[in-house]
């Protein structure tokens, strides 16, 4: 791809807006992001908050451990959090400056401050709305769609920020990406100039491999890592599922170390590059090819989320087990067919995993993930394959990547609602 084709800034601009770092799982640090920024607003610490939220928000935040606050889990913890100790200015690292001495304060600024939490009727997936008290004054910060999109910022009856918020499209102010194609991106991949996306990837292996190393050394969650890897040490299709899985024991069960994220969660961007790290290191595979292979992972992970959504009853690692996979392929020396077939064959094998929220179990749900793609690059290794016709899978990769947007985002709708429902009848 010839670095004057529009299509190349456009995969640079979208590398760079998917693949950031966060600390803790994305929705509670997005809870505690607008509330430090309510808290900023008021110009006062909050004497009462009111939290609004679409039902997605309560799925994802109910059951995590949020970072740096010495174990606490859930929506007013989250949001106590920013708003008592959280930085404004960093975005999804707002939690990552927080204080030993802020720490301890934390749980008794929660227990004293009346949080109410309220499941917002809106038509936004992600919503969260956080109205800050404090004596006659209140602020109101508002983020939709995705994790630092904030559309509305006022104190008292001033708007100092008030966007207008799109009905058609759940990344609104992002790099469009409905230009996206499996073969669009191999292109990029091949031609791309490394400095133009080192940074990110580099960042991306350092964060993400250092805590999978982490959640293999210690005791997170259910340990799915670690269980993985019992009496099949070296055994790499293992470790590339255990690692992947041991960073998500980690990351789900309070480890303050950052990742960085994939279309908005850690969880996918975990799965859609450490199986690819790994392997490298194993293999000896050089470092720019890694860096390209990790092009290929990312905006696989990326072009197949588009069509879900952020947020949906689709099990996000599932997407990201495909990108890993077409990483795998690429570092392997296959190329479209090959790439293609192996997304297909995967989408084939775990598209009905639900996603019930970010807790404990997804450690597993990502180790199945990543099987299912080495299961779609060995199917094509063997010359074998799904048919269009067979279920979900059409006739072409980029047919069935659309006929899994379609099934996530709009027949799941209704799955998704009981999920939330069964959530929080317990």
């Amino acid at each position: 791809m010839d670095r004057n084709d529009p299509r190349y800034e456009k995969y640079t601009k979208i590398l760079k807006e998917e693949l950031k770092p966060a600390m803790g799982c994305t929705e509670p640090i997005a809870l505690a992001y607008a509330a430090a920024k309510a808290r900023a607003v008021l110009g006062a610490m909050p004497e009462r908050i009111k939290v609004e939220v679409s039902g997605n928000i309560i799925k994802n935040v109910k059951s995590v451990i949020v970072p740096h606050t010495g174990g606490l889990r859930g929506i007013p913890a989250a949001v106590a959090a920013g708003a008592f100790a959280g930085d404004e200015e960093a975005e999804l690292e707002v939690l990552s400056h927080v204080t030993e001495e802020q720490i301890a304060g934390m749980e008794g600024y929660l227990q004293n401050t009346p949080i109410e939490v309220i499941y917002a009727e809106t038509r936004h997936i992600f919503d969260i709305m956080i109205t800050a008290y404090a004596k006659d004054d209140f602020s109101f910060v508002r983020i939709v769609d995705y994790h630092t999109n904030i559309v509305t910022v006022a104190r008292n009856e001033d708007y100092l920020v008030d966007k207008e918020i799109s009905s058609s499209s759940d990344d609104e102010g992002l790099t469009d990406r409905s230009f996206m194609t499996i073969e669009g991106i191999i292109d990029f991949a091949e031609s791309v100039d490394l400095e133009d996306v080192r940074e990110t990837l580099e960042t991306q292996i350092e964060y993400n491999m250092a805590i999978a190393e982490e959640g293999l050394r210690n005791k997170y969650g259910a340990n799915i890592g670690k269980t993985i890897l019992r009496d099949r040490e070296g055994d790499l299709n293992f470790m590339m599922r255990a690692y992947a899985a041991a960073a998500s024991d980690a990351r789900m069960n309070g480890c303050e170390m950052p990742v960085v994220i994939n279309s908005g969660s850690g969880n996918q961007g975990i799965t859609t590059s450490v199986p690819v790290i790994v392997y490298a290191r194993e293999k000896g595979i050089s470092h720019e090819e890694l860096l390209r292979a990790l092009t290929v992972a990312n905006l696989v992970t990326t072009h197949l989320k588009t069509g879900i959504g952020r947020l949906s009853a689709y099990c996000g690692a599932v997407s990201a087990g495909c990108g890993s996979a077409a990483g795998l392929v690429f570092m392997k020396g296959g190329r479209y067919e090959a790439i293609a077939h192996t997304v297909v064959n995967a989408l084939a094998v775990d598209s009905g995993i639900i996603c019930d929220g970010a807790k404990a179990s997804c450690a597993a749900k990502i180790a199945t993930a990543v099987e299912a793609g080495q299961l779609g690059i060995a199917m094509y290794e063997d010359g074998n394959q799904f048919f269009g016709g067979d279920g979900i899978v059409k006739k072409g990769v980029e047919n069935t990547i659309r006929s899994v947007g379609d099934l996530a985002r709009l027949g799941m709708q209704q799955t998704d609602k009981e999920i939330i429902k069964i959530m929080l009848e317990n």
